[in-house]
């Protein structure tokens, strides 16, 4: 079976199983689209500066050591050759000037994480419909 858009997907979240836990919410969804993870800001960026392909798909956490998501976030959409990656705000706030701040620095959308599994595979269901089936995202990048 062939990715959905051929895009991958860029989780970036510190804590290891949340990242697990919403691979694996993908993964039940039927999402074949190569899932790539990154531990907090520094490592995203770096990879999006020497990455062959860019991802299709930024599911970005807040809080994150080193440089955390509303930093990266910033960064990505202040640079010309990153602006375009749809970048998802996934985290445990709920917190109104978090969700202000992030639509303000360019998030495309902003999501609280669910408490459960059971939230998480029907959040993961709602990132395949909308973003991969329904959504029409860039498909080619011009990184260099």
């Amino acid at each position: 079976m062939d990715s959905i858009n051929g895009l991958d997907i860029l989780i970036v979240d510190d804590d290891p199983d949340d990242c697990l836990l919403l691979q694996e919410a993908l993964q039940e969804n039927m999402v074949v689209n190569q899932v790539l993870i990154k531990h907090d800001g520094e490592e995203l960026l770096d990879y999006l500066q020497h990455c062959y392909r860019l991802p299709g798909l930024i599911l970005l956490d807040l809080n994150m050591p080193r440089k955390d998501g509303r930093e990266a976030l910033t960064d990505i959409k202040n640079n010309p050759n990153l602006r375009s990656i749809p970048v998802v705000i996934l985290t445990t706030s709920d917190a109104s000037e978090d969700v202000q701040q992030s639509y303000e620095s360019g998030a495309n959308a902003f999501i609280t994480k669910p408490a459960s599994y059971s939230g998480l595979v029907t959040l993961a269901h709602n990132v395949r419909s909308f973003w991969l089936e329904t959504a029409v995202l860039p498909t080619e990048y011009d990184i260099r």
